[in-house]
């Protein structure tokens, strides 16, 4: 393949680290039609079809995924060149930044990160992809986001870490609850209807502590996220138990308000992680502390 193939080899890294064809565009910032012309000139470059269409995305082929690790290898070695000798200038860029968050992220510190880009980098863009714990590691390792914003247990690879704050949980009750006065007691606790949010969202310290005290909530709905049901607090008698944090910001409208749980709920840190990358090491630096100056006084 020709060095004048170089842009070849990035659609083809990009639509194997993407997994199709859009996503792949996305990336690249450049049309789908684009992706596709340039899919079909490899196939024909390399004598293979390269990716097969599946349910789940663009499966390489074994060929492909030989090629994977050496075409990555020779395009970071390149870039790696090509970033050194030139500078990035947030104020000038209008480079695309990817954030995986959760639904509470993006409720609550979303846009405290959207005020500080807009002070510092005004024609910075930013993509927010929801948070996926199984998925993280990977889209890490292969620079489908260039940073990750939450409570996670284990992501491996190379993955690095550093703490923004620590938070804990309280609960939220409607302010006219008929039963329930200025201070919840583990009965009322246990007693009370619940909503629950989805372990598997990465929330389930609540859960693991009654587990361990041998106490079971009355689960009146389950959900998969935590800002959808807080708006049926306000008109029922159910109970939601969030963190603290989010909690007081929806409290400050006077529909609901905020008591400490009765349970021995050990606090948490929300991290940032990422996984530096040879060709936009400067880049993903920036946006990394511009991330932890914005949220670590969440």
């Amino acid at each position: 393949m020709a060095i004048s193939d170089l842009n070849l080899v990035r659609v083809f890294i990009a639509i194997y680290e993407a997994g199709s064809v859009s996503a792949a565009a996305r990336r690249l910032n450049i049309t789908q039609p684009s992706v596709s012309y340039s899919l079909g000139r490899l196939r024909d470059l390399l004598n293979d079809e390269l990716f097969t269409r599946t349910r789940e995305g663009m499966a390489p082929t074994f060929n492909a995924s030989q090629l994977y690790t050496a075409f990555s290898s020779a395009l970071n070695d390149i870039e790696r060149a090509i970033v050194a000798t030139r500078d990035f200038i947030p104020e000038q860029s209008s480079r695309c930044f990817r954030l995986a968050l959760s639904d509470l992220g993006e409720h609550y510190l979303l846009p405290l990160l959207v005020r500080e880009l807009q002070q510092v980098a005004p024609e910075i863009n930013l993509e927010v992809v929801q948070l996926d714990s199984a998925r993280v590691g990977d889209w890490l390792s292969t620079g489908t986001v260039d940073a990750v914003v939450g409570n996670l247990q284990f992501i491996g690879g190379l993955a690095r870490k550093r703490t923004l704050f620590s938070e804990t949980y309280s609960c939220i009750l409607s302010a006219s609850h008929p039963r329930i006065g200025m201070k919840l007691s583990l009965d009322e606790y246990v007693a009370e209807k619940h909503v629950v949010v989805d372990p598997h969202s990465g929330h389930h310290l609540v859960e693991d502590v009654l587990t361990e005290m041998g106490l079971t909530r009355r689960t009146a709905i389950r959900v998969p996220h935590f800002t959808n049901p807080i708006g049926v607090i306000a008109s029922t008698d159910f109970l939601l138990t969030l963190p603290t944090r989010v909690a007081r910001a929806v409290a400050e409208d006077g529909r609901v308000r905020i008591l400490p749980l009765p349970l021995p709920i050990p606090n948490f840190d929300v991290n940032l992680y990422w996984q530096s990358r040879a060709d936009d090491t400067t880049a993903q630096h920036w946006f990394c502390e511009v991330i932890a100056r914005a949220l670590s006084a969440a």
